[in-house]
């Protein structure tokens, strides 16, 4: 019998409202978890809080948001059927229609009857007699949980800019993040884009194409390819139908969840007229698999300005104005150290007569005016503001729940000083407690949908597990913890990562510790790792029988 079903109230809750899980989310990860739950006969609630599912596909609506992962490997594995029946229209599919495909997951699995939308949790507190998770939400209601799985997303929680003069300004204003649902004509405006990130350079070819003029703040220059979106080859869509078991087994192996074949010679041992053919041929190709041209590019200072320079050098020949393509060439970082970004007619938007790009390094944004934005230099009038500022990443969306394990000891004050987990699955002192694609795991470094899968099916055998031997606690040990921690370290020092100050390390966050917070050593690697942890009886963990 599920512990919904005994009806005892406990823990502050009131009747009915004792369940076995509760998963926070309902995007790509809480979806799935909430299926493989129920396949184990679990009750189980998921909390939302957006009016509809999809987590950041629900929120990421502005102009020219669409996935950077070619839409046939940025889906789910787990049903057969499901990969068969529905067709992708487009090479990177655009957020609506990834949103319409997470609609029709939580339909076609009926999933919708145990979802709980417009409901944000708040708090969590293990309580050690029971062994049981007491958790709140906004809208004053309280559960009790044997397990609490975060599904909360690792770019969920929009970073808000701390310019003086902000709250003055007179027109919208508008993330990206929190797009309206009912969209936004810019037509005839004066616009101001602050951030040139992965969500601005999707958005800004946009806005420049309605928008009567333009202007575009630009603190860092990012690194961007070309997308070459297309419509989706039907031949191509139908050869990787055909053989889909095949391909998402190599997926799993690779290092980033994505089969892309890379050129295992270094960068520096080939010729440079050579040298200069493959970055090209990646260039015209299109997309991400622009890292692997070489297989030293993440890893050798030297290769990688070899890759860089040939970005430059792209930018320079695009960009009619000297100046201006050169205030959008990086540098000062490694290439792909920031997170890459891939576009469409980026750079030609500044060949545009109606887009302004301004070096808000050079000349610094002192302050927001109630008509617009005023930097060292000069004065700007905008009719609306759109903040494409990013995200507090990967850890923002668990410290700003009050989730305290053991001793009543808070998550946000142990990772005070960066995260510490256990795989990125658990954390040490907090029992019964998963985290889905958490720092110290691959996450942002992969194919979101290939990790996401891989821990919901981990957690998933792991409850299986504890239920089939009576035992009701599972909780990361400290020792295991540590050693994990400083093996993400050391694979991480072996990159070129902590060499950029970008939000894979929190630097985009004021008082935010510096530390490289995704797992560098891939999925394939990774995946192994994890399972022979679960082989050897769930090893670095404590299990018991629990209360």
């Amino acid at each position: 019998m599920s512990d919904v079903q005994s009806n005892r109230a406990g823990d502050g809750a009131a009747p009915g409202s004792r369940l076995d899980a509760v998963v926070v989310g309902a995007g790509f990860a809480g979806l799935y978890m909430l299926h493989r739950l129920r396949q184990l006969g679990l009750s189980v609630r998921v909390y939302e809080a957006g009016s509809g599912v999809g987590g950041t596909w629900f929120w990421n609506r502005y102009p020219g948001a669409r996935c950077d992962i070619p839409s046939m490997d940025y889906s789910y594995s787990f049903s057969p059927e499901l990969e068969q029946e529905w067709t992708w229209t487009e090479r990177y599919a655009t957020q609506p229609e990834i949103l319409r495909y997470l609609e029709h997951v939580a339909d076609r699995f009926e999933l919708r009857r145990d979802i709980q939308l417009g409901t944000r949790v708040t708090a969590a507190v293990f309580d050690e007699a029971t062994d049981r998770w007491a958790i709140r939400a906004d809208d004053g209601a309280r559960v009790s949980a044997r397990f609490l799985i975060m599904a909360t997303g690792c770019l969920s929680v929009a970073k808000t800019p701390d310019f003086k003069g902000l709250e003055t300004f007179q027109g919208p204003l508008y993330f990206t993040s929190r797009w309206p649902h009912e969209g936004v004509d810019f037509t005839g405006q004066r616009v101001g884009v602050l951030g040139t990130g992965s969500s601005g350079v999707q958005v800004i070819p946009v806005l420049a194409e309605q928008a009567a003029h333009l202007a575009v703040f630009q603190r860092t220059p990012c690194f961007s390819v070309p997308a070459r979106n297309a419509p989706l080859d039907p031949a191509h869509a139908s050869w990787m139908k055909a053989n889909y078991p095949e391909y998402r087994r190599r997926a799993r192996e690779t290092r980033a969840g994505v089969v892309m074949e890379g050129d295992p010679r270094s960068a520096l041992e080939v010729s440079p007229e050579e040298r200069e053919r493959e970055y090209r041929a990646r260039w015209e190709q299109g997309g991400t698999g622009f890292l692997a041209t070489f297989s030293d590019v993440m890893r050798s200072p030297e290769a990688n300005e070899t890759a860089a320079e040939f970005v430059r050098s792209q930018i320079r020949a695009t960009v009619r104005d000297p100046a201006v393509a050169e205030a959008l060439s990086p540098r000062g970082y490694p290439l792909g150290t920031r997170r890459l970004c891939v576009d469409t007619r980026y750079y030609e938007t500044y060949n545009r007569d109606n887009v302004t790009l301004v070096d808000v390094k050079a000349s610094p944004i002192e302050e927001i005016t109630p008509r617009g934005l005023r930097t060292r230099s000069a004065e700007y009038a905008l009719d609306s503001l759109v903040l494409a500022t990013g995200f507090d990443a990967m850890t923002g969306a668990l410290t700003r729940i009050d989730i305290r394990g053991r001793g009543g000891a808070p998550l946000k004050q142990k990772w005070a000083g960066g995260p510490r987990t256990y795989l990125g699955i658990a954390v040490a002192g907090f029992p019964n407690l998963f985290t889905i694609t958490g720092p110290g795991s691959p996450s942002v470094f992969s194919n979101a949908i290939v990790s996401i899968e891989q821990h919901v099916a981990w957690i998933a055998d792991c409850i299986a597990y504890l239920r089939a031997r009576g035992l009701g606690r599972i909780e990361a040990t400290a020792e295991a913890e540590d050693r994990w921690g400083a093996h993400v370290k050391e694979v991480a020092d072996g990159t070129l990562y902590p060499r950029a100050s970008s939000w894979y390390i929190g630097a985009n966050i004021p008082g935010k510790p510096r530390v490289l917070m995704p797992y560098a050593g891939g999925v394939g690697v990774y995946r192994k790792t994890c399972e022979a942890v679960a082989a050897r009886g769930y090893e670095g963990f404590s299990l018991s029988r629990g209360g």
